[in-house]
């Protein structure tokens, strides 16, 4: 008879992610072993294999719900609205989720040849929906750009996925009005910002 999962399972599971993504951001995954990831959620390494089958296990896991939170956040915002509204739906739910998750993104940016080769895939599958969907709009509001929205996709991205080595929350401008800016100068440049 299998053992029953404890009430708090989930909880558990999400604080040993949030420490190994703090880990990994800060020591690399090499780095960081399982022992360290043990005393860092005060409990045993015996633990952490109830959560997470092996090591390889938790990086995936520390990437894939980052990724996860991305792709329902990209499907919710894209759902209504026109194509410009949308973008920034999405771009202020992609912000949102990335402030307060620093650890995981950059984990998501730097680990990734960490993961065998299957599990890399699955990622990589998943960063792909994400980039089709900022692209599907692009191509919907400059329908001329031709082959070039993918190379203005990618430069949107440039925008906001490095922010997290920069933006401070309660600075002189929160995530909201960061996406906002980071959608005009998409559309129509820098000067529609300063305008």
């Amino acid at each position: 008879m299998a053992r029953p999962q404890s009430p708090d399972y989930d909880k558990r599971r999400e604080a040993i992610l949030a420490a190994a993504a703090h880990l990994y951001a800060r020591r690399g995954f090499q780095g960081a072993s399982v022992a360290d990831l043990a005393k860092a959620c005060s409990t045993s390494k015996s633990l952490i294999y109830h959560y997470f089958p092996s090591k390889d296990d938790i990086l995936y896991a520390a990437m894939a719900a980052h990724l996860d939170a991305l792709v329902a956040a990209a499907e919710a915002a894209t759902q209504t609205g026109s194509a410009e509204a949308r973008l920034r739906a999405l771009t202020r739910a992609f912000m949102r989720l990335y402030v307060g998750a620093e650890d995981s993104h950059k984990v998501l940016l730097n680990e990734l040849d960490n993961l065998p080769p299957e599990r890399r895939a699955e990622v990589v599958a998943k960063q792909r929906r994400i980039i089709a969907a900022v692209e599907a709009l692009v191509r919907e509001i400059r329908p001329n750009a031709g082959a070039l929205t993918l190379p203005l996709t990618m430069l949107f991205f440039g925008m906001i996925n490095w922010t997290h080595t920069w933006f401070r929350p309660g600075g002189g401008v929160d995530a909201d009005r960061l996406a906002d800016m980071a959608v005009e100068v998409m559309l129509g440049g820098i000067g529609t910002v300063l305008t």
